[in-house]
């Protein structure tokens, strides 16, 4: 299991999450930190994206020059609601991808998980995904998302967040190994409400000032 998670320390990653995780850090705070933080996960969950090489003309002149392989087409999907603050983020660094939704909401008092909405690309098949959500908590959202994913089976699928609890990545991996997890922070772990501690709150509601 262990091969499969990747905790991304980077240096700016790492502030701006503390940031993120301030009581005090307001709604319009809050979202541009996760656009930002968003930005610099990607980069790294990227990392191994396959270049090929063309004939360009320079302003001097003529070179090879290495582009992204045009077969490694990618979809992020986000687990709304609060996917979409992620899903902004990585759009600004990867324009081109395709955007797929998957509603999903806990079911406060019983933690089961409901589905609600679910649009993806058409040719989901030949694309790889990324699949984004803020946090893994008690890991039954990640696992319902993966879930319904792989009835559609894409190329691949990364789960993307800022914060882990261990109960989460156990939950998710018990479940589906073959999916890596790329995570910004594992917390110690949940309370009796299923929240991550010592995490960041509700990240929808810090994300569009709800409750």
């Amino acid at each position: 299991m262990a091969a499969q998670v990747h905790t991304i320390g980077h240096p700016l990653i790492q502030h701006k999450l503390t940031l993120m995780r301030r009581a005090e850090t307001s709604t319009a705070k809050f979202r541009a930190l996760l656009r930002e933080i968003s930005m610099l996960l990607a980069y790294e969950v990227t990392r191994d994206l396959p270049l090929k090489t063309e004939i360009i003309q320079t302003p001097l002149t003529h070179m090879e020059a290495p582009i992204l392989a045009p077969e490694k087409k990618m979809v992020i999907i986000s687990i709304m609601r609060a996917g979409q603050g992620i899903l902004d983020g990585i759009l600004e660094l990867i324009p081109s991808a395709r955007v797929g939704h998957i509603g999903l909401y806990r079911d406060p008092r019983s933690h089961v998980v409901v589905e609600y909405y679910f649009k993806v690309p058409h040719d989901i098949t030949e694309r790889d995904v990324l699949l984004v959500d803020p946090m893994i908590a008690t890991g039954n959202t990640a696992v319902a998302a993966v879930n319904r994913l792989k009835q559609i089976q894409p190329r691949s699928i990364r789960f993307v967040c800022l914060l882990a609890a261990s109960e989460g990545i156990e939950q998710l991996h018990a479940e589906h190994p073959d999916v890596p997890l790329y995570t910004a922070a594992i917390d110690d772990k949940l309370d009796e409400h299923g929240y991550i501690l010592p995490g960041m709150g509700d990240a929808g509601d810090r994300l569009f000032g709800t409750r």
